[in-house]
């Protein structure tokens, strides 16, 4: 029986239901391991005319089915287009650091911008989706990675105590960026995208990047437009956020969000995360990223199958992947051996009558 994709699994999970199939997830992978298991050079493709974004966006899919997922894994990160942006990698100031400078910054310019890179984008997107899936993302960025880029993380904390009605309106002028570019994606893409999604990473190993009473007051109300957005076009959203955010989890689960990607062992261990939340949302994830850069393959294959069997056990919505992302530091081997781990379970769910030609052979 071959590998037939279906992304009805993947909405299942996100639904906080058990899906027939186990499905595989990734948040992002490098489009350089990509290159290295399709045997194919395409990533500077993607800055080309739209031949080239076509041609791009057609061995990305191709990837994503090659390697048995149900759904591709696709966003245009807002972060992109923001003139004199950057402040997010660190090192300097962003644009934004008064009064001054808020009211001259181009934000009437910067859903065209946006739209100038992403369209052709999505388009192609759609042109290159395999039968039976769908896509996964939308407008990547959320609200505190998009303040970071204007202003610079550290650059944020003297904001809030030296001008907090600049540090309020500057949230509050974000979240009506992420609306009008959300609203008009959601016109032209929700067929293509049953799940919505943005990153936004508001934690590091021991607590949140910023106060949970600042993240409650400035940024959740932004979210929220955003969450409400996608559920009345009829998506489903998924909230992608590293770190350590359990204080606010509870805040983040009101504001209606369907499924949490992203995890780390050092922080919780993937059945905590199952016990305390498994019953409200959809969790993806569960394989920490240091398990698969350094452990051996063959142990890296072992230790996905017992608790990637256990996790599809425990928890109604479940999907198997990294609990970050597959940048391209990940050994190959490494991340082949929890692709072939997650067919394994496959298999042995379906009583082995799945053939070779669902297993990757790369």
């Amino acid at each position: 029986m071959a590998f037939h994709p279906d992304y009805r699994h993947l909405v299942d999970v996100v639904r906080n239901r058990r899906p027939a199939r186990l499905p595989l997830y990734e948040h992002i992978i490098s489009p350089t391991i990509m290159e290295q298991l399709l045997g194919v050079q395409f990533v500077g493709l993607i800055g080309g005319d739209q031949a080239d974004v076509d041609a791009y966006l057609g061995n990305y899919c191709r990837f994503f089915r090659e390697m048995t997922y149900d759904t591709v894994s696709f966003e245009v990160c807002i972060t992109t287009i923001l003139p004199d942006g950057g402040a997010i990698l660190g090192g300097r100031p962003g644009p934004i650091q008064t009064r001054q400078d808020f009211e001259r910054y181009p934000w009437g310019e910067l859903p065209q911008r946006y739209w100038k890179l992403a369209a052709g984008q999505f388009d192609a997107l759609a042109r290159a989706m395999p039968a039976g899936m769908r896509a996964v993302g939308g407008v990547g960025n959320g609200v505190l990675e998009i303040s970071e880029d204007l202003v610079g993380y550290e650059y944020l904390a003297y904001m809030a105590v030296d001008d907090p009605s600049l540090f309020r309106d500057l949230y509050r002028r974000i979240g009506d960026l992420m609306v009008e570019l959300w609203t008009s994606f959601l016109e032209r893409y929700s067929s293509l995208f049953p799940v919505c999604r943005f990153g936004d990473d508001l934690g590091f190993k021991t607590g949140t990047l910023v106060s949970p009473q600042t993240i409650r007051r400035h940024i959740l109300p932004e979210y929220r437009r955003v969450i409400d957005l996608i559920h009345g076009a009829g998506s489903l959203f998924l909230w992608h956020s590293c770190g350590n955010i359990l204080s606010i989890m509870d805040d983040v689960i009101g504001l209606g969000i369907d499924a949490k990607h992203s995890n780390e062992d050092v922080i919780a261990p993937f059945e905590t995360w199952i016990d305390r939340f498994g019953g409200r949302i959809g969790l993806l994830g569960g394989i920490d990223v240091d398990r698969l850069c350094l452990d051996p393959p063959d142990t890296v294959f072992d230790w996905v199958v017992a608790k990637g069997t256990l996790f599809r056990e425990q928890a109604r919505g479940f999907a198997l992947g990294s609990g970050n992302s597959i940048p391209d530091y990940v050994p190959v081997a490494g991340y082949l051996a929890m692709v072939r781990a997650a067919q394994q379970i496959r298999e042995t769910e379906s009583g082995g009558r799945l053939q070779a030609e669902e297993h990757v052979t790369a």
